[in-house]
């Protein structure tokens, strides 16, 4: 028995669609149970209407509240205890449900869908983000993560929400759910899917979301090994310093060599 969710926001374009490919993929496996809930997070077009006429379960917030808290409330509804969650833009393959739902199956605690193809490919802009933001979760989890906040994945509602409390009420809810499955020692196994061009505009703003994500990780750390925090910031005054003693060479500045030789002074002191 399966919840599958699907989060919209100004998905009128695709939304009757992407239940309808739900639909289609969980009557040909016939095995399961399921519902598919929408929640609308406070569209300003027909996209409540256009899924009213299926036959999903549709929550709608009165106005926007956030990808993570939109999650949440359909979390808490979901009527079985196995939950998928997809976005509603028909950028994810649902086809590849049955695969993770096998994988599940086969014990592992959540199942990841890993974005590939060539709309998924890293842009100029994006592609330094996405390098720090990756750096940053592996080096919190110690694990590899080769797809950090994919949208389509699978897992339990009871273990999900024991962390309820530490997960993101933004676009980075999916980066704190990996997150806290990966620090508290379930098992996450990732299955390559072929990402396509969404329909619409995509609602995430690259600096605000990215920032979010970032203070989230930073919370995280603090959370789950705060250790893990102080060798971030001594590595990090390392890096400074040794530039500041390269520029000290270059220049015979020797204010230069005193704040290299004090950067990296604190930077031992901070692991003391």
């Amino acid at each position: 028995m399966i919840s599958i969710i699907l989060p919209a926001y100004n998905e009128e374009k695709a939304i009757k669609q992407s239940i309808d490919k739900i639909n289609e993929v969980m009557n040909r496996i016939k095995k399961y149970p399921y519902e598919v809930i929408v929640i609308d997070d406070g569209s300003y077009d027909k996209t409540y209407e256009h899924a009213k006429k299926t036959n999903a379960k549709v929550i709608k917030n009165p106005h926007n509240l956030g990808y993570g808290i939109s999650l949440k409330k359909c979390i808490e509804a979901a009527k079985y205890e196995t939950l998928i969650i997809c976005d509603a833009d028909l950028s994810y393959p649902v086809d590849a449900i049955p695969d993770l739902i096998k994988k599940k199956e086969e014990g592992y605690d959540m199942v990841v869908g890993q974005r590939t193809g060539k709309f998924y490919k890293e842009s100029p802009i994006k592609f330094p983000f996405r390098i720090i933001l990756r750096f940053l979760v592996e080096y919190v989890a110690e694990r590899k993560i080769p797809d950090i906040n994919s949208g389509l994945r699978i897992f339990d509602k009871g273990l999900a929400m024991k962390y309820f409390s530490h997960l993101c009420d933004t676009f980075s809810f999916t980066t704190s759910l990996t997150l806290a499955y990966m620090m508290n020692g379930k098992f996450v196994h990732y299955i390559p899917i072929k990402y396509f061009k969404r329909e619409g505009t995509t609602k995430v703003k690259l600096l605000r979301d990215s920032i979010r994500t970032f203070q989230y990780i930073i919370e995280a750390v603090i959370f789950y090994n705060p250790m893990k925090m102080f060798m971030l910031l001594s590595f990090f005054l390392i890096i400074i310093g040794f530039f500041l003693l390269l520029f000290g060479a270059f220049t015979s500045l020797n204010i230069f060599y005193i704040l290299g030789v004090s950067s990296i002074i604190i930077s031992i002191l901070t692991v003391c």
